[in-house]
């Protein structure tokens, strides 16, 4: 287990001195700059939300197993369990939706005023 972790480590610090190498270009014109910008801002924005997607629903399936596993255990406090499971799978999908929300500004702002 060291080993790997080690060896990630060392990894992750050869990508970390070779990037500025490997991304290293003369000056962009406003054109290209503006693809570079839309390019990495649709990237950072798949990988957002989808950490987000990933997050939640881990979240969500781990509150209805729960509360699946309390009513079996006791059914006369189902209606408690689910207003209560209710209440928390909307406050887990909000966080989905501020994510939506702040990948789609990312998305859709112009930093360019050309």
């Amino acid at each position: 287990m060291k080993r790997i972790a080690a060896l990630t480590i060392l990894v992750m610090a050869f990508l970390y001195v070779m990037a500025p190498i490997a991304f290293a270009e003369e000056s962009a014109t406003p054109n290209e700059a503006k693809l570079k910008y839309y390019a990495m801002a649709a990237l950072g924005c798949a990988i957002g939300i989808g950490l987000a997607a990933l997050g939640t629903g881990i979240g969500m399936g781990i509150g209805l197993s729960r509360a699946c596993e309390g009513v079996a255990r006791n059914p006369g406090v189902s209606g408690k369990i689910m207003t209560t499971l209710i209440i928390g799978l909307a406050m887990i999908e909000s966080l989905a939706i501020y994510a939506l929300v702040v990948v789609l500004i990312i998305l859709f702002a112009n930093p360019f005023k050309i």
